[in-house]
């Protein structure tokens, strides 16, 4: 039998997260002397102290900071014990939020969601459309139910969906295109390079710059496109993206000694798969089947 109740847990946790007993307080919504009652029910039950006081700060004790690691544990699986729950009663959810990486291929992207749609044609669906660290954060903070992402989740559940095959390319009329030999990396630092902004706030990645003494940096790679197609600098981009670019020679690859192609891994991330939907795992399911086709532009 269990001596600590979850809400004296929850209780112990406001104090170290707001900084105090009063101050809890006032965002619980629970009295003072409450809170100092649950905290002194942990503390006697346990037989531990955890806070100190110094000077008009409460602290915890080391003993509290450990603690505090497994109450957080103990809570946060409780949270997903509900969430759960309430899925199941739930039945067919209403919504899907889904956060995708911009350079996965959008007529795979466009034919998972079709095909969903017509098993759930009531579902409303959020897509949130990111690039490098951006569909990662997005699911850490829960403003999605699944991400297609760049990089994987710390804490969830990350598998491989597929590989990504980036060509460097600049306009026929770009002078990287007039130099007689095969290009070395030093050759393009001497022109302008359009980079994609990582569209996650926190934690920001600045990958594939080459350090070119000319950078513009836009927000999609879309825009990235239509730039090196006027003849405004070079990148590499994702193939599935710029077929038709290559197709009627908007775009030339660029004739590099090395490193003219590269892969990127996109992984399919999601928190708990016991909290997902009907409709989120029929998303899964059409993805992972979709996703066997891109194999043949690797």
């Amino acid at each position: 039998m269990l001596r600590i109740s979850l809400e004296q847990w929850r209780m112990f946790r406001a104090v170290v997260e707001f900084g105090g007993f009063n101050q809890a307080s006032q965002h619980i919504f629970k009295s003072q002397s409450s809170i100092h009652n649950a905290v002194g029910k942990i503390e006697s039950s346990l037989g531990v102290k955890l806070f100190s006081i110094e000077g008009r700060k409460t602290v915890l004790t080391e003993a509290g900071t450990l603690i505090l690691r497994r109450a957080n544990f103990l809570l946060d699986e409780a949270a997903k014990v509900e969430a759960v729950g309430h899925t199941l009663g739930q039945g067919t959810e209403s919504r899907l939020r889904i956060a995708v990486d911009e350079t996965f291929p959008q007529y795979l992207l466009f034919k998972v969601l079709e095909n969903v749609s017509t098993q759930y044609p009531l579902l409303q669906i959020e897509l949130i459309e990111t690039t490098l660290n951006g569909a990662t954060e997005l699911l850490e903070s829960s403003k999605v139910d699944i991400a297609i992402a760049a990089t994987p989740l710390a804490n969830g559940l990350s598998e491989s969906l597929c590989h990504i095959e980036f060509i460097g390319v600049a306009s026929p009329d770009h002078p990287l295109h007039k130099l007689d030999a095969e290009l070395m990396l030093e050759d393009l630092k001497s022109h302008r390079q359009i980079v994609v902004r990582d569209s996650a706030i926190g934690n920001k990645k600045d990958e594939g710059w080459l350090g070119a003494n000319q950078r513009w940096t836009v927000s999609h790679i879309q825009t990235s496109i239509d730039m090196i197609c006027k003849g405004l600098g070079f990148a590499w981009l994702p193939k599935t993206s710029i077929e038709q670019e290559l197709k009627t020679k908007q775009l030339l690859p660029l004739r590099l000694s090395h490193n003219s192609k590269r892969s990127g891994q996109l992984y399919l991330v999601f928190k708990d798969a016991d909290r997902l939907g009907p409709a989120a795992k029929c998303f899964l399911a059409e993805l992972r089947e979709q996703c066997l086709t891109i194999n043949k532009f690797v």
